[in-house]
């Protein structure tokens, strides 16, 4: 299913890195070794932007409905091989098959909505204020696009990129996540074996600090699209900046749950467990505080501690969620609930990895809620991206909305209650990009934007058709008539 060895995808072939070198892909199930990978560097960067440079131009003068109809042969290919490719996701993240069939199925849905886009590159045309003067926009592409995806939710991120970015008319090379290379690398052979053009579809491999760094800064990306942490994504910023490259940011969250005294409660629970836990916590947009009112707080208390007793970690169908990507990010999620404890927080349940049989050999952390926690405290503000979330006390809508709002972050927020001018004034009121009543925090549709304020990102939103911004340069139009011609 994955081979022993991952390679680049660059000009529509499989080849190593440059130098040779490899780096080891580990099974965060069993701590094994699952694969060798290219480690590429600059040298490999380079090469992969000159291929996609020089692949661009044709690219771009392919008519756009054209394009997308090669990018639903892309869609129809993945459709063809879901559980091929659902197979893979769950062997490189440790998440369930039904989890990964999920994810995929959602991958192959936005795919087809930006295949459609090629019939719907829509500009507008205009008033002029002067006579025989007519005024439009049209959308071009911006040439090289350099994305670079996390290992959360794998296909989602490649797809989330890939395709906005292709149907504008730009050639892309993209780092994929050197936690999950096998995902991008089936995408990469499913475009070649649909006859998308050589080298308009790149993907390279290796680890951020080497091939990521070297894509963001490389003089020949015109746009750069990045999915990570915060402070990697102002160091992308940084860099971009100098030459004046269109920088897209989706970066961190510490997403709020206000659970209000007239939600119900059971409802409010459920959603708190999935938005904390599902994918190990492992979303940007994962619930990691939680706010209640006073006057419910013990009662929700034993009943979220109910429903996280009965969570199940593991990697199969029948759990409900795995293992964390690596031990590096499983130690800083230990260490961060360790620091807690020690400043006076307490532990409600879980707060350590999982050590029994099951799970020893594996990167699994058990699902932990805190309570008595300084909302000022690290653990308060530092996204930690495992299923661990906080509960917090307040006495009114306002101190909850107040608390919401006490975040360098601004992604998601979420909302429990029955009475209506509440829901209408958080969603007009809390500082976040997202907002939702009566569900979770995490959830976006392929025909919708998504994005953050403050840390969270720089203002770009994807998907969507707001995507499109991202990936495409507008230029005005003007035609002038003369008169003395008709």
């Amino acid at each position: 299913m994955i081979p022993q060895f991952i390679p680049n995808w660059i000009d529509g072939k499989e080849c190593e890195a440059l130098s040779g070198a490899r780096l080891d892909k580990i099974n965060p199930v069993t701590g094994e070794k699952q694969s060798s990978v290219a480690r590429s560097t600059e040298t490999d960067i380079a090469h992969a932007v000159e291929v996609a440079r020089k692949a661009q131009p044709a690219w771009a003068e392919t008519p756009a409905v054209q394009r997308g109809m090669l990018l639903l042969e892309l869609v129809i290919g993945m459709k063809a091989r879901q559980k091929e490719i659902a197979e893979i996701v769950a062997a490189e993240t440790g998440k369930s098959l039904k989890d990964a069939m999920g994810e995929t199925g959602g991958a192959i849905q936005l795919g087809l909505f930006y295949a459609s886009e090629g019939q719907r590159l829509y500009g507008r045309t205009c008033t002029s204020g002067a006579p025989n003067k007519y005024a439009m926009t049209v959308r071009q592409p911006l040439g090289v696009a350099g994305l670079i995806v996390p290992a959360n939710t794998p296909i989602a991120n490649v797809a989330w990129k890939m395709f906005p970015a292709l149907i504008c008319g730009n050639s892309v090379v993209m780092k994929a996540s050197e936690d999950t290379p096998a995902t991008a690398w089936i995408i990469g052979k499913i475009a070649c074996d649909v006859g998308i053009p050589k080298g308009v579809l790149n993907f390279v491999q290796g680890y951020g600090k080497e091939a990521g760094a070297s894509l963001a800064a490389h003089a020949g990306v015109d746009v750069i699209s990045f999915t990570g942490s915060t402070s990697v994504g102002r160091e992308i910023q940084r860099v971009a900046c100098d030459r004046f490259a269109r920088v897209s940011l989706e970066l961190g969250g510490k997403n709020a749950l206000v659970v209000c005294d007239d939600a119900d409660l059971n409802s409010a629970a459920k959603w708190v467990v999935l938005s904390a836990f599902s994918n190990a916590g492992q979303r940007c947009a994962a619930c990691s505080r939680v706010i209640i009112f006073d006057s419910v707080y013990e009662q929700f208390k034993k009943i979220l501690l109910e429903k996280t007793a009965a969570q199940k970690v593991g990697a199969t169908d029948n759990d409900d969620f795995g293992p964390v990507i690596n031990e590096r990010q499983l130690n800083n999620m230990v260490a961060a609930v360790e620091a807690a404890k020690k400043e006076g927080s307490k532990i409600l349940t879980g707060g350590s990895r999982l050590i029994d049989e099951a799970h020893a050999k594996g990167f699994y952390m058990a699902p932990t809620i805190l309570e008595n926690v300084n909302p000022k405290a690290a653990i308060s503000q530092k996204e930690l991206f495992g299923p661990i979330t906080i509960l917090y006390k307040v006495k009114t809508f306002q101190e909850a909305l107040d608390l919401a709002n006490d975040s360098a972050y601004g992604l998601t927020a979420c909302i429990h209650t029955k009475n209506y001018d509440r829901a209408i004034k958080f969603c007009e009121k809390i500082q976040t990009g997202v907002a939702v009543v009566n569900g979770g925090t995490y959830g976006s549709e392929p025909h919708m934007p998504f994005g953050g304020m403050k840390q969270s990102g720089n203002g770009t939103r994807e998907p969507g058709t707001e995507a499109l911004d991202v990936f495409s340069e507008l230029k005005d139009i003007y035609l002038l008539l003369d008169p003395s011609h008709l």
